[in-house]
């Protein structure tokens, strides 16, 4: 029994409450800091262009969206403090997930899908989320906390707009997770 609650002790998350107060804070000291708000759309953008620009230069002078890259951005991509914070997240997760001995190889899913078909969704949903991102011009750590966290109207509507469109499409997708 005392063996069986060190085990379920070990995989319990942190209290959600003092998540969202150590994530305020983060937000908030990265706007203090840095002068700017924390976002993963960013990072990955600046990813992109390093390997077109390594992969297909040629292709990089020419389209109009990474020469616009280059020259807002002086020097290379990858030097940007949102890459290393996208890092900093990759490897805190990865070991707070081995800490709490919560790493497995194990796809978690509905018993009434499979392992592929919820691989398949969250691509898609991967997916939907970056064409988004492009499209709103930053992704919802941008837009809606960082957006919130200098009170800003936009980042309050986006919040709203965020979770608003998944509580109304959480009927739909529930069978992926129940």
């Amino acid at each position: 029994m005392e063996k069986e609650m060190r085990k379920k002790k070990s995989r319990s998350y942190i209290n959600p409450y003092i998540g969202g107060i150590l994530l305020g804070l983060t937000v908030l000291l990265a706007n203090y800091i840095s002068g700017r708000g924390v976002g993963a759309s960013g990072a990955m953008k600046s990813t992109i262009v390093a390997a077109v620009e390594s992969i297909a230069p040629k292709h990089a002078d020419d389209a109009m969206f990474y020469k616009e890259y280059s020259e807002s951005h002086a020097g290379n991509p990858l030097n940007s403090w949102l890459v290393y914070q996208m890092l900093g997240v990759l490897v805190g997760g990865f070991l707070s997930g081995i800490l709490a001995r919560r790493m497995t190889w194990k796809v978690e899913h509905s018993p009434k899908i499979t392992s592929r078909t919820r691989l398949i969704f969250a691509l898609l949903g991967g997916v939907l989320f970056g064409f988004g991102s492009q499209l709103g011009r930053g992704c919802t750590s941008g837009s809606a906390l960082s957006g919130m966290a200098v009170l800003s109207l936009g980042g309050f509507i986006s919040m709203m707009a965020i979770f608003g469109t998944a509580f109304a499409l959480a009927y739909f997708v529930r069978k992926l997770w129940i």
